[in-house]
């Protein structure tokens, strides 16, 4: 019962340049290949340094849609600056989240960016970086001032803490239930990564603000959001969770995997189409697919928030300053680095995005080292600035 759906072409982010590799230390972490990390450190003699920088990258998964792309990005900009590359996969699991942390500053990074799970783990992230004395930045995520108070303030007093790069959540759940109701779904499931995820909840929250809006202004005809099945990050749990979802609500007509890298969206997906209800079943999600294109094409998907994975690029800016003394005085304030999300809704919405993200990077090495000489008012700007038509003028078309 797929309904015609209105098109929305939003602005996005990204970035790139090939990356710089790193050493290899023990544990579940990745690094560049020699080769480029040959090139990276013989890039890397700036004025007034003589060591090679490292940045340090503590992320779910380097390997899975959304993190293979943001770790194309990082190695891009590495690449472009001659910095050394580090990533340690610590899974969302809590305790590998605050253990990589420690195990990157043992390793020598100057600087580490992370996504981490929730704010808790945040506290231990940000003594030890302090102890340590190692600039840190969180991508795709940003401490609540609300829920974790002394966590936040514990950022804000940090000298070493340089600010977080994340979206706009609750607009993006709110915009994403707009599309399925305006396809006349009523009756959706919804399905989390991990509990108390502060990215998650925003977005929770906007889905539930969407639904109760929707049902405010129509009365006599109502929306229903399930309460989430979890399902981790990985594909195998996408598939459960959208099994459960199916199983409890024969009259599911529309499912949210809210995100988690991609891979619970797969396995979402993989479900509803073992069930045979691709035609019944509507699906949006967060974290653009490779086959994007083609899922809005054949009905598999009827819309997607993303092309959101230069965001850790940001954060890689940012530490790259502060390591580099561009950026200073740090404790007494927490850098709130904001960019917005594309949103595509059919075929033609995601032509132009994969025409200048995907086919190509939306910018030039050149443009990186450029970007990484911009104050931290400049970062922002760059951030909120990008977006398809951006990159589109600046190649030229």
């Amino acid at each position: 019962m797929k309904k015609k759906l209105v098109s929305i072409a939003l602005s996005l982010m990204l970035l790139g340049t090939t990356l710089a590799g790193c050493s290899n230390a023990a544990g579940n972490t990745s690094s560049a290949g020699s080769n480029n990390q040959t090139a990276n450190t013989a890039g890397a003699q700036d004025a007034g340094s003589t060591d090679t920088i490292k940045i340090g990258v503590s992320i779910w998964s380097s390997t899975d849609v959304l993190g293979s792309q943001c770790k194309l990005i990082l190695d891009e900009a590495a690449e472009a600056l001659g910095v050394q590359v580090m990533y340690v996969d610590q899974g969302h699991v809590s305790e590998k989240v605050t253990a990589s942390v420690e195990q990157l500053c043992a390793a020598g990074c100057q600087g580490i960016i992370i996504c981490n799970s929730s704010d808790t783990e945040m506290a231990s992230a940000i003594k030890t970086c302090n102890d340590n004395q190692v600039y840190l930045a969180q991508f795709f995520r940003i401490i609540s001032q609300e829920n974790s108070a002394d966590i936040y303030q514990a950022a804000v007093d940090s000298e070493y803490y340089v600010g977080a790069v994340h979206e706009n959540e609750p607009e993006n759940g709110e915009r994403l239930v707009q599309i399925l109701l305006e396809r006349g779904d009523r009756n959706i499931g919804l399905i989390g990564w991990e509990q108390g995820d502060a990215t998650w909840l925003g977005r929770w929250e906007g889905y539930k603000a969407g639904v109760e809006k929707w049902n405010a202004e129509h009365p006599d005809d109502q929306a229903v959001l399930s309460e989430p099945q979890y399902a981790g990050t990985s594909s195998e749990g996408g598939s459960k969770a959208a099994e459960a979802l199916m199983s409890a609500n024969p009259d599911l007509d529309a499912l949210i995997p809210a995100g988690g890298g991609g891979d619970p969206l797969q396995g979402a997906i993989a479900a509803v189409e073992r069930a045979g209800k691709t035609d019944q079943i509507d699906i949006v999600s967060t974290d653009f697919l490779p086959d994007l294109g083609e899922r809005l094409a054949n009905g598999t998907m009827a819309g997607e928030s993303g092309g959101h994975y230069c965001d850790p690029l940001f954060a890689f800016m940012a530490v790259y300053n502060a390591i580099k003394g561009n950026y200073k005085d740090f404790g007494g304030k927490f850098e709130d680095i904001n960019f917005p999300y594309l949103y595509v809704a059919s075929p033609e919405d995601y032509k132009d995005y994969e025409k200048y993200f995907v086919d190509q990077l939306p910018y030039t090495q050149e443009e990186l080292v450029q970007m990484a000489s911009l104050d931290m008012a400049g970062l922002k700007a760059a951030a909120a600035a990008l977006s398809i038509e951006d990159a589109a003028a600046r190649s030229g078309n």
